[in-house]
């Protein structure tokens, strides 16, 4: 398929969410945002959006697992989950706008990716949203909790892998972050827009203000050293009773809101 036409389809089912569905630009940067390395799979493969069936789809989930990012290493459960979420939603949208006959992506109950499970307790959109928008980022911690919660919310990392996160361990340009995570396994998780704004800004204002001690930590306390995972769990919960959100957010909650 030429890029023109794949990136034609994906604006069209851009405005479908925004307009028809009414998702927040929030959403819909997510959605689209999961749908880049499906776009990189099809340019690379040579293949039509109509031309996608069950064994295509089987050595897409095998490329995302293996080796999808920019760094050769594969996605988390979480990501890929969510991608497939996604990548159906957006076959449903072709499949009524008449461009292809059928969806080959099974319906939920037929394939789904097995991810931790965790408490189950989930944020609203308008919630994530308003939470996200909370933080003074005016103030140096304010911009440093606005990066930490919206790296939280679009990467899907877990809180003792934000606590262990160094400056290197981001590449923000291709908006990767390496994670090293149980068992001293290494990952990619991918981030939005939004989030690399947010983590250049930190980086740029809030963390040179911040910085006492020459640490590669990603996120700092007022003491200039790594910011535990404690602290960080006090930043959401502080942040959560501020936005008004509903008592008990902790970062599981939040990481899990949208997988």
């Amino acid at each position: 398929m030429k890029p023109n036409h794949m990136d034609q389809l994906l604006l069209k089912y851009s405005e479908f969410l925004t307009g028809t569905k009414g998702r927040s630009p929030n959403t819909t940067r997510v959605y689209m945002n999961d749908l880049q390395p499906f776009r990189q799979f099809m340019l690379n493969e040579g293949l039509n959006l109509w031309d996608f069936n069950r064994q295509s789809l089987r050595e897409y989930l095998a490329w995302l697992a293996t080796s999808a990012s920019k760094k050769g290493v594969g996605y988390a459960r979480v990501s890929m989950a969510r991608m497939l979420v996604v990548l159906r939603s957006f076959y449903l949208f072709l499949e009524r706008n008449g461009t292809i006959n059928k969806n080959p992506i099974p319906k939920s109950k037929t394939l789904q990716i097995k991810v931790e499970k965790h408490l189950p307790v989930f944020l609203g959109l308008k919630e994530v949203e308003l939470l996200l928008e909370t933080p003074d980022t005016t103030t140096p911690f304010g911009i440093r909790d606005k990066a930490l919660l919206e790296l939280l919310y679009s990467s899907g990392i877990r809180l003792s892998e934000l606590a262990n996160l160094d400056i290197s361990s981001l590449e923000i340009d291709s908006r990767e972050v390496k994670v090293v995570g149980k068992g001293s396994k290494e990952r990619i998780a991918l981030i939005g827009q939004m989030t690399a704004d947010a983590l250049k800004h930190y980086l740029t204002v809030g963390r040179p203000n911040l910085e006492q001690n020459p640490v590669p930590a990603l996120c700092l306390n007022r003491y200039g050293f790594r910011l535990s995972q404690r602290g960080i769990e006090k930043v959401v919960s502080a942040t959560a009773k501020r936005a008004g959100v509903r008592p008990g957010v902790h970062t599981h909650t939040l990481r899990h809101t949208f997988a």
